[in-house]
């Protein structure tokens, strides 16, 4: 199935939200998820593994991501080296927004690979990163050449699955007043 990018980021934000997370780092799960899916990339599976894994704070995606843009602007030029960051790709759009805040490209590389990024686009070069991987993040001095952008996505249908069971999590339950009251029926909404 295809979603807008903004389907696939309400939903993201739902799903993280439904995880345990709070609603700002859901908001910028969201946003990373779609970012991913505009450069080509399937983020709802790389969030999906993340929602589904639990991983603690040090090796996070999202809380490193969050914390490498709310450090990007104090020591721009400062090489970072992050550890065992579980399902790096999830990291990425961190990088382009830390890319976007000091207004220069930065690289980040890996076992095998790299990537850099401006914030707009994106480009990687050599393997994807494993499921963990150690990553070095520098400002990219040079050009590079953008992969295509994408205005659609089309995941996984388990991950999307996934996604939808996590974001299930923040509904209000039904209860017999909603339901008096019109909620939920179908012959109410029927066109």
């Amino acid at each position: 199935m295809s979603f807008s990018l903004n389907e696939v980021e309400a939903q993201a934000k739902k799903a993280t939200r439904g995880a345990g997370y709070s609603w700002g780092m859901a908001e910028e799960a969201g946003r990373a998820t779609a970012w991913l899916c505009a450069q080509g990339r399937d983020g709802v599976a790389v969030l999906a593994a993340v929602l589904d894994a639990a991983s603690d704070a040090d090796h996070c995606p999202l809380a490193q991501g969050t914390r490498l843009c709310d450090r990007a602007k104090i020591a721009p030029s400062q090489n970072r080296v992050l550890h065992r960051v579980f399902q790096p790709f999830l990291l990425l759009p961190f990088v382009g927004f830390a890319s976007r805040q000091i207004g220069q490209p930065l690289s980040i590389t890996w076992e095998g690979g790299s990537a850099v990024t401006d914030g707009a686009a994106l480009c990687i070069l050599g393997r994807d990163p494993d499921a963990q991987a150690h990553l070095a993040i520098a400002i990219h001095a040079g050009t590079f050449t953008a992969g295509t952008k994408f205005t659609r996505a089309t995941p996984d249908s388990s991950a999307w699955d996934m996604l939808s069971h996590f974001a299930h999590r923040t509904y209000a339950p039904a209860t017999e007043e909603s339901r008096r009251l019109g909620a939920g029926d179908s012959q109410s909404n029927a066109l």
